[in-house]
């Protein structure tokens, strides 16, 4: 069977961790000594956290931090970064069902218990839910690029240079539709010839 989605046994280390991660400067690479002397977390078992930022594409395989680390610490991309982590972590959950990180607790154990085939009582499962969890803590799923605040466009729409009365800008917009016409079956021309010039004369014409 294929790996089992990423945990931690020790998942309530998890926000800690994370909030450190925010609070600290980046590092060259996220290592053991990193976690322990700079994040403050001497506990053995946060250990299991580096394979995890592994997992959910935060540092890579050599332990350097990645654009998505990065965006983690911008309060304004925390919680994308942190949402397409998720997704990069547990795709089996998603490719299951679309809103894994809606779902309540009873059914996201169904869904690990679907994905990972082990026992309800193991503990992995256990640890595999907590860790989600508190993963999705962090992250917005609502978010997107759109939101974060880019350069403003104007609408295309306005006309920058014609201002009606009281001093607003005048609008400017189309309408395109499409008309099917079913023509009768008849082997008179003149019938066509009477349609389409009243289609020319109704539907065509347009203002001089």
């Amino acid at each position: 069977m294929a790996d089992n989605p990423p945990y931690m046994n020790a998942y309530g280390l998890i926000s800690k961790i994370l909030t450190r991660i925010q609070e600290a400067q980046t590092p060259p690479r996220f290592t053991y000594d990193f976690l322990s002397t700079k994040l403050g977390i001497k506990s053995s078992s946060a250990r299991a956290v580096v394979r995890l930022l592994k997992r959910i594409g935060f540092i890579g395989p050599d332990g350097v931090p990645t654009e998505r680390y990065d965006q983690f610490k911008n309060p304004q991309k925390s919680g994308m970064a942190m949402a397409a982590g998720i997704r990069q972590g547990y795709p089996d959950l998603f490719s299951r069902h679309e809103y894994a990180n809606q779902i309540n607790k009873n059914e996201l154990e169904g869904l690990v218990l679907e994905v990972t085939g082990l026992e309800k009582k193991s503990q992995v499962v256990g640890a595999i839910i907590g860790t989600f969890e508190a993963l999705k803590a962090f992250a917005d799923f609502e978010i997107t690029d759109d939101q974060l605040g880019g350069a403003e466009q104007e609408p295309e729409n306005i006309k920058e240079d014609v201002r009606s009365s009281d001093g607003r800008a005048d609008f400017q917009f189309g309408l395109g539709y499409t008309v099917n016409i079913n023509l009768p079956e008849t082997t008179n021309v003149a019938v066509y010839d009477a349609i389409f010039k009243s289609i020319s004369e109704h539907l065509v014409k347009r203002k001089g």
